[in-house]
Parts: structure tokens; sequence; C-alpha cells
């Protein structure tokens, strides 16, 4: 298997064809949308629309989004979907960010927010979104060789990141962002000095535990995303605090003026919407204490962000040069995977997708993706332990900040993982987005059955294998001659259909003669 390249920069990515795409960003404070014209690997911005919802300040202390917030949100898709309505699937992508990762009914929400919108919506982790924030920022900014600090003060969490020439190298997600700091703080509307000396301290907690490895690490510039570093950074313009940027005098200034107004219905600045002035206080204070805590001195300013890094990063997936590819090769080189087993096991699983989805209805193109992903990592519990390392590997898949994976692709990789063999654990379905859960069982029978003729280990020719509808029932018919030659595999073979009973699918193995 190659390692695919990695994008230095997608912006010049090449291409026959010309396409719109489209990302969403479902943030703790405002909702976005990003529409651009791939011309040829050129991506060109057409369209923006941008709603504050402020859907983190519905989350209420049970950890649950209130009835309002949900319907300010779902009337913004609706809105968002008509946008949408004509692209395909393939050509757009929506990710949830902190508000969704944490809320406890964020699942019923999103159900319904998927209908409004027309689209799936992914929820992607701290460390993925870290990611995507970086390759918008670093390719819509033009600076200096070296290190890069970036940082974006979201609504629910604030992401910092170190990179180097187009690639991350620290990742850091901090439960912390202008919304979840302005509604413990300064929900009142009061904006005394007591105030921000408390809300100042919690914040500085929240960076604590990655100062020193971002310390450690050093950088030699710092940009700064996103609409509250935006805010902050016309704000310094429009009282002359600096030219360029932020600095951290400037910062103090405006502290300094929001408690001479004493109150946010006070404040009046020509640059702060009244949209975002409930919020502003809470922003500022969380560049506070990074300015603080870290050591900044000054931070430019980038047009990029988390919406800019899913457009580069869905234009690499047309292009055909997956993140997610790379992320597979990493994993498969770190847990010593037997490449040329994996091979053997994905033809097969193609060859057996090829013929059952002309009797099962499948997503090809899902199934063909995640049939190769799961072949290539089925083994990766053998790093650990032989002993039910099936579950290891989906352990594995599961917890780990898999670049360029949303939570639900991780989820599927590990469902897929965890029962390529022994008995099937059904809650790894369960789990899953209603819409992937029969897919995921035509998968995990592939899978099985791809993994039992290859069980050997030994390249051989495939014997023909034949696939018919009975009545409901999967036959599968193999070549006579070539189940007495591996007298195991139709052991195995025989004994699988009552591990697949679970997942009311009743595979029948049986042998025909060949011609």
């Amino acid at each position: 298997m190659e390692v695919p390249s990695p994008i230095s920069n997608p912006g010049e990515l090449s291409s026959e064809l010309s396409s719109v795409i489209a990302a969403v960003d479902l943030g703790s404070n405002s909702f976005h949308m990003v529409v651009a014209q791939d011309q040829h690997g050129q991506l060109k911005v057409i369209d923006r629309i941008r709603e504050m919802v402020r859907l983190g300040a519905g989350l209420s202390s049970s950890g649950k989004l209130s009835k309002e917030s949900k319907e300010r949100a779902i009337e913004c898709l609706h809105r968002f979907g008509q946008r949408l309505q004509e692209m395909h699937a393939d050509s757009v992508r929506v990710v949830g960010t902190n508000t969704l990762r944490v809320a406890k009914n964020s699942a019923e929400f999103i159900q319904r927010a998927e209908e409004a919108l027309g689209h799936p919506i992914q929820i992607i982790s701290g460390v993925e979104e870290a990611r995507l924030i970086y390759q918008g920022t670093i390719h819509s900014i033009t600076g200096p060789e070296g290190k890069w600090l970036v940082v974006d003060i979201g609504g629910g969490s604030t992401e910092i990141i170190i990179g180097k020439q187009g690639e991350p190298l620290l990742m850091e997600s901090v439960q912390m962002g202008c919304v979840v700091l302005s509604e413990k703080y300064f929900t009142s509307g009061e904006l005394d000095k007591k105030k921000f000396k408390k809300a100042l301290v919690d914040a500085k907690l929240q960076l604590q535990p990655i100062v020193s490895t971002v310390k450690a690490l050093g950088w030699k510039h710092v940009v700064g995303t996103a609409g509250t570093i935006r805010t902050i950074s016309e704000l310094m313009r429009e009282f002359e605090l600096s030219e360029r940027g932020i600095t951290y005098k400037g910062i103090n200034a405006l502290i300094a003026k929001l408690q001479e107004a004493g109150h946010i219905d006070k404040v009046n600045f020509e640059s702060l919407s009244k949209e975002r002035k409930p919020v502003f206080a809470g922003g500022l204070v969380v560049l506070k204490a990074i300015f603080e805590e870290l050591g900044v001195k000054k931070m430019m300013i980038s047009d990029g962000g988390l919406r800019e890094g899913l457009l580069f990063d869905l234009a690499g997936r047309i292009h055909h040069q997956d993140t997610r590819d790379r992320t597979v090769y990493s994993l498969m080189r770190r847990y010593h995977v037997d490449f040329k087993h994996a091979a053997n096991i994905k033809t097969t699983a193609l060859n057996l997708l090829d013929k059952i989805s002309k009797v099962w209805k499948t997503n090809n193109e899902i199934a063909y993706q995640f049939l190769i992903w799961s072949a290539d990592l089925h083994e990766i519990g053998l790093d650990i332990s032989h002993s039910k390392y099936h579950r290891h590997g989906a352990y594995l898949l599961d917890n780990s900040d898999l670049m360029g994976f949303s939570w639900n692709e991780q989820r599927l990789l590990a469902c897929l993982v965890g029962n390529h063999r022994r008995k099937i654990n059904l809650e790894l379905i369960e789990q899953l987005p209603a819409r992937w859960q029969q897919q995921a069982m035509f998968m995990i029978v592939i899978l099985r059955i791809a993994i039992l003729i290859n069980r050997d280990r030994v390249p051989k020719k495939l014997p023909e294998i034949k696939i018919e509808d009975n009545k409901g029932a999967l036959n599968i018919q193999f070549d006579q001659e070539w189940l007495e030659a591996h007298p195991l595999t139709g052991a195995e073979l025989e004994q699988e259909q009552s591990y697949l009973k679970i997942l009311k699918v009743n595979v029948e193995v049986q042998s025909s003669k060949s011609d």
C-alpha cells in the first residue's frame, strides 16, 4: 500500500473536472456555510452565509439543549438547506463541534437537523477540529517560514495548534469558549473588575494542562482566526490600538473600556455586532489568558479557519488525496500490520461486495471505502494481545484521535473491526446512525467471509463464488472442488452461519460443482 502524498497546497490540486463544493460549520455560537467553485483544482469562494444561532447558550446545567436553541438551529438549517438542495451529498460536508459533542440529547437534535438541511451531519473531535482549523488558517495566509501558533476561540471550545510547513505538530482543544465563559460570568450583563478577574482565573486554569507542552514545542509566528478574534482585531483598528493584528496592550485597553461601560447594554462599539455583544466579554478574557499564559505579544489575523479547512479537506477527497488514507496507513505502520495479508483480504472483500451488491441494496461508495480501511486495520489489536484482539482493535479505533475521521466514521470502523470474528456485538452496530446500521451488517458479513477465506495467509487462486437471493436468505455457493481442497475453510464457513443469525441474516453456504 502506498502512502498518499500530503497536500502541500490544496488550492493547487490538479483536476480535469469543475464542481461546486460546500462546507457547513455548526458551531456553538454561529452556524456558517461557505460554497466554493472547484475550477480545475482551484478553489474560488462563491457564497458565504452566517447566522448567529448561539446553540451553546441553550445548553442547560444537565447537559441538554433547550427547546428554544434547537428551534433556532432548525430554522437556520432549513434556510441553509435551500442553498444546498441541488448539491450532491459527496460535494457537501457538514460538521458539528463542541456543543454537539457534549450535549446529551444531540442525537435526537441531529436527526431533525439532517432532515432540515438535507445532508448528513458529522460530529468531529476537538483534535480533528483543530487539524481542520490549522489547514484552513495556514492556507489562507502568506507569511514567513517557521513554526506557527494558531488560535481559534469558538463558542464552546478553544483550539490551539502548532504547525510547520502545512503540517500540524501539536493540536489541542480546550473546553472553554466565548459562550461558555460569558454564560458563566457575564450572563447578567455586568462588566465589573471582579467578574473579569474570576473569569480570567478560570480561563487560565483550563489552559494549565497544555501550557508546558505548547511552550516546549515553541513557535515563531502567531495567528488567530474565527469571529471572536477577528472582532477584537477590528476593534483594535476602531480605537487605534493597533494598525494590524492584536496586541496585549490593546486587549487590556478593550477590557478597560468594557469595565468603564459597566454593563453590556451600555457598550456601543461600531465594530461589535448586536449578535456578538452578549458573548464578547468571555471571548476577550479567553484571549487575554492565552496571551498571558503562553507569553504572546502580538497576533496576526487569518481570514481562513474551520470552514476553509473543510473545503480543502473535501477537495482532497475529491482529488484522491484523502487524509483518512494517510491516517490508516500510519496506523498500519504503528501496529505492525501484515500489508500483504490485508491486501489479500481487500481483494476478496471487494470481489464479494461486487457480487453481493447485485443481490442486496448497498451504498457501494461507503462500503468500498470502509471495507478497504477495515481490512487494513482488522489486526491492529494483535499488537496488544492475540486474545480478543478484535476487541482491542475496536477499542483503539473508537478511542484514538484519527485525523480526517468523524466520530461516527470512527465508530463504524470500530464496529467492523470489533465484529470481524467470534460473536457479533450488536451494541457496536446500534451505536451507529440509523442510516448506517443495515449497511454495517452487510459489511460485517463481507469482511468476515473474506477473512475466513484468507485465514491461512497463503496467496491462492480464489474459488468461483456465486451469490443468490433465496426468499430473503443469502445463498453463497462455492466451487465443490475448492471446498474439498480447503476443508478447514469449509468447516469455518458452516460455523459462521450460527454467528450471523443474530443479524437476522441467513447466509447459507452451499457447494456447487464447477463447470
